[in-house]
């Protein structure tokens, strides 16, 4: 990229052209993007591939879900959402103490059956000793005495006798009876905790059913939404792709240029001192202008081309290179086949000599800065709005465009420059890192979480899984387009591209093993698909809107990969996490719901 002057003095740049995804719309080739005049530094420029559509800027990321009416209808459905894990943990209660309750019930009648028959048998005693008492025969041999008493104390013995048998008898039946009635009492008590267990439970799961039909009815209002903001996606898409290849092409001209004019770009080290360029090579005056450190020109035929730092060039090659690569949420979303913003600052710089740090909020801190009227190719440009914090960080093509990883794009792309409200300001890694770390705006407390792009929330408690899966690109579980998401080449299975790039390289070693590739039964997993399978599994399936199947990072898998003991699961349990899979603990035998089946993409 170069510079010119204007007529009234004003530095401008002269640019790669973008375009940007968010709104559809392509940047329109801007003023100094046509001037020509040999003796202007314009003549640094690379020449700037010209898309055609009119200049308007990008919306703010998530935009296609910022409609009033889809945003209402995702808090409820988030609402619903969370109703669904209280009543489900609240249905797991009452299930506990049904079966609790059922099982004092059981054995209090179990007791009271027993008290019945001591009663019973007690009974029985008094009316066998009653009929003796009557015939003068059978057990009481003792009335025989009375009857045969030779004198005083022998009938004494025999009538004391006679008492002593019947009080014991009456003892032993108010004792069966007591107990009989203790019993009974207990089992009038458990069947009333059980009548209520029941009732508690029948009313939770009514209110279940309620919930799943109102999260279905939610599902039905937002497809008209994510369907229309799918078809536009796509074709941005499409768009974006023809960006992406007009601006390697324009990197290619420009590396081919040097090239061509035997110019060799020199290391970095050797352009930070203005006074002391290497010869041949001339600074750049800023806008205040100062000579700028970091970038030089040199004259080739009569006109001015500019010249990068070696390390650099690299660091903007190998970022072109990754163009069209997907996007990825987390920290470590380094490459090779799939990056986070400042991930893929961090990859490509790191790779050519000049180390950044791991966050864009630590690349910010750290790098030298340049004011945004002098960002040349190369330099970092960060974006916020302030009360974000740091979201966005991108690598400068010119004026208006910089190529980052991209939440809201899903790939590494070409895209506009933050505006003015949202632009941050910028860095030249090839100047090293400041001496003095500079303030980072932190993100207000009661603001979403932005990062590269699109919102980021938190992995829900609820989910059950031991992943490290999160919201991404600024789409709900279950709500993602499916241009948001890449084949795994196994019918319509679809999933978050890093996690369908990764299956498939597992898939093509397991074939090399196997001679066939890795069978699957489910993958992503849309949120009207969640509260059906909840709907008619509610104790297997996750809560709607908290499984890992609607962040397109969980497979159900088959071919013998179903079975614990079979040679397909013990592969998977063996090689899986070298390409960043794994069968959660949950899932694992004896981990409480045992399913072998079941696998989540937690990187690599």
């Amino acid at each position: 990229m170069a510079r010119t002057r204007d007529a009234r003095g004003r530095v401008t740049a002269v640019v790669l052209l973008a375009l940007s995804l968010a709104g559809g719309l392509l940047a329109a080739p801007s003023a100094t993007a046509q001037d020509d005049t040999p003796t202007d530094p314009g003549d640094l420029r690379v020449e700037a591939g010209v898309a055609p559509g009119a200049g308007v800027p990008d919306p703010r990321p998530g935009e296609a879900f910022a409609d009033p009416k889809v945003a209402q209808l995702q808090r409820t459905a988030d609402d619903v959402q969370h109703e669904l894990g209280e009543l489900a943990d609240r249905i797991t209660q009452a299930k506990g103490k049904l079966e609790s309750a059922t099982e004092k019930l059981s054995k209090a009648r179990a007791e009271r059956e027993a008290a019945e028959d001591a009663v019973a048998r007690q009974q029985d005693d008094i009316d066998e000793l009653s009929k003796s008492a009557y015939t003068g025969m059978g057990r009481p041999d003792e009335l025989r005495l009375l009857f045969s008493a030779e004198g005083p104390k022998e009938l004494l013995a025999g009538s004391s006798m006679v008492g002593y048998l019947r009080a014991g008898q009456d003892s032993k039946l108010s004792a069966a009876t007591k107990r009989l009635k203790k019993a009974a009492a207990s089992e009038r008590a458990a069947l009333g905790l059980e009548r209520q267990a029941t009732e508690r439970k029948d009313d939770l799961l009514r209110r279940n059913g309620d919930a799943a039909n109102r999260a279905d009815a939610i599902t039905t209002e937002l497809r008209g939404p994510i369907d229309t903001a799918n078809s536009a996606v796509l074709a941005q898409q499409a768009e974006q792709r023809k960006r992406n290849q007009k601006t390697a092409k324009n990197w290619k001209a420009y590396l081919a240029k040097l090239k061509d004019a035997d110019i060799t770009p020199p290391r970095a080290g050797s352009l930070r001192d203005p006074e002391r360029f290497p010869g041949g090579l001339k600074p750049l005056r800023g806008a205040n202008g100062k000579l700028q450190a970091g970038v030089a020109r040199a004259s080739v035929d009569g006109k001015r081309l500019l010249v990068l730092p070696k390390e650099t060039i690299e660091a903007v090659t190998d970022a072109i290179d990754a163009l069209g690569k997907p996007y990825v949420p987390r920290d470590h979303g380094e490459g090779p086949t799939s990056y986070s913003c400042d991930g893929l600052v961090r990859a490509v710089y790191s790779a050519a000599g000049l180390e950044q740090a791991k966050r864009a909020s630590g690349q910010y801190a750290a790098g030298k800065r340049v004011a945004m009227a002098d960002v040349q190719p190369g330099d970092l440009v960060f974006a916020g709005p302030a009360k974000y914090g740091v979201q966005q960080v991108g690598i400068a093509l010119g004026e208006s465009t910089m190529l980052a990883a991209d939440g809201r794009l899903t790939s590494v792309a070409v895209s506009d420059l933050p505006g003015e409200d949202t632009v941050l300001g910028a860095t030249r890694p090839s100047l090293g890192k400041a001496a003095k770390e500079r303030k980072v705006p932190r993100r207000d407390s009661d603001e979403l979480t932005w990062r590269c792009g699109g919102v980021e929330l938190p992995l829900t408690a609820r989910s059950g899984s031991d992943s490290t899966a999160g919201a991404w690109g600024g789409y709900p579980n279950g709500l993602i387009p499916s241009s948001a998401l890449c084949g795994i080449g196994i019918g319509s299975h679809a999933l978050r591209c890093d996690a369908a790039q990764s299956f498939a390289e597992m898939s093509r070693t397991f074939a090399a093993r196997s001679g066939r590739g890795l069978c699957v039964t489910d993958s992503y997993r849309s949120f009207n698909a969640q509260v059906d399978l909840y709907r008619r599994k509610p104790a297997l399936a996750a809560v709607p809107g908290t499984s890992n199947h609607g962040w397109g990072l969980a497979l159900d898998m088959c071919g013998g990969i179903q079975s614990f003991g079979s040679a397909e699961y013990r592969w998977m349990a063996q090689n899986a996490p070298a390409f960043g899979w794994v069968n959660p603990y949950w899932a694992r035998q004896g981990g409480g719901r045992e399913e072998p089946w079941h696998w989540e993409y937690v990187g690599r």
